[in-house]
């Protein structure tokens, strides 16, 4: 596991985070899909992916194993739970970390129908759709 304390944690706090981290909104009542799957996953699920989260807003931009490229704008937040792995999918924008797609891995390559959700959901983002 890479977390917060891998990056060089006395130069980040000092320096702030270098990403603001926002959720997708989608609907007319700004349902945030990634919020309400980390909130059905336990307590220490949500915790590691959660540090995850906090290492790439402090050390961005970052490589593996903690995050890596997945096509165009869209980029994976890697997390190893105990018995499975989960990928947050993101994008960057400006400043703000947009966590457009969180699921658990259950293959080796990142399954389409979650990298097309993603490439869907930023299309709505940058208003294509």
């Amino acid at each position: 596991m890479v977390h917060f304390n891998k990056i060089n944690k006395a130069k980040a706090l000092k320096d702030g985070p270098k990403l603001t981290a926002d959720f997708f909104r989608q609907g007319d009542g700004g349902a945030e899909p990634v919020r309400e799957w980390l909130k059905s996953l336990h307590q220490a699920e949500k915790s590691e992916i959660g540090k995850d989260i906090l290492a790439v807003q402090f050390g961005w931009p970052l490589g593996l194993p903690l995050v890596d490229h997945v096509d165009g704008d869209i980029w994976e937040v890697r997390t190893k739970l105990v018995n499975r792995i989960a990928r947050v999918l993101f994008v960057v924008n400006g400043s703000t970390m947009v966590l457009l797609h969180g699921f658990i891995k259950k293959s080796q390559k990142t399954p389409k129908p979650d990298l097309d959700l993603a490439k869907e959901r930023l299309k709505r983002l940058k208003g294509l759709k």
